[in-house]
């Protein structure tokens, strides 16, 4: 999970000379948070790396199928962050500075990834207006997942929609990024 994925700002390519991480030194960090370090201590790498692995941070009690897990590699998780100057130890402080950050930008990023998804084609720019009211009348709703597909699903581009018959070309948005 990046940058893009979360407030809709995507970090600029890793420069081409950064060789990778060691995974199979004996001597290498074992955690994550230590691993990515090692990131943050390379200088090319710093810039972006201090802005995306916070993230990722938050987010690491979960597994890739979202269980709660204390240890990833047989070490322990430190899941703490520093976000704005606010220390974040939870999921919920996490949730909640993600939505005061940025302008709603995490939210339209949000509501936008859902409307692809629900539209099955890529966001076009006259699609803007309806992800910004729909993100600014999620706050109403405590930012409930419920609400904002029922909003997707009441809105005009999803409630118009056709569906392709045979003979027609059918062109499928990406959605994996």
């Amino acid at each position: 999970m990046g940058l893009r994925s979360l407030l809709g700002s995507p970090p600029p390519p890793a420069p081409a000379n950064v060789p990778p991480l060691d995974e199979n030194d004996a001597a290498a960090p074992t955690s994550l948070r230590e691993r990515m370090e090692a990131h943050r201590n390379n200088p090319v790498c710093a810039a972006c790396h201090r802005r995306m692995d916070p993230l990722g941070f938050a987010l690491e009690h979960f597994d890739a199928i979202g269980r709660w897990r204390d240890t990833d590699g047989g070490a322990s998780i430190d899941s703490n962050i520093q976000l704005s100057g606010e220390t974040i130890s939870d999921p919920q402080a996490f949730r909640e500075a993600l939505l005061r950050e940025g302008d709603g930008e995490f939210m339209k990023t949000v509501t936008e990834k859902m409307l692809q998804y629900a539209l099955g084609r890529i966001v076009m720019h006259y699609d803007a207006p309806l992800i910004r009211k729909i993100s600014r009348e999620l706050e109403e709703e405590d930012y409930r997942w419920s609400a904002l597909i029922h909003r997707v699903v009441a809105s005009d581009p999803f409630q118009r929609q056709r569906m392709p018959t045979p003979g027609d070309e059918v062109v499928v948005a990406d959605v994996s990024q």
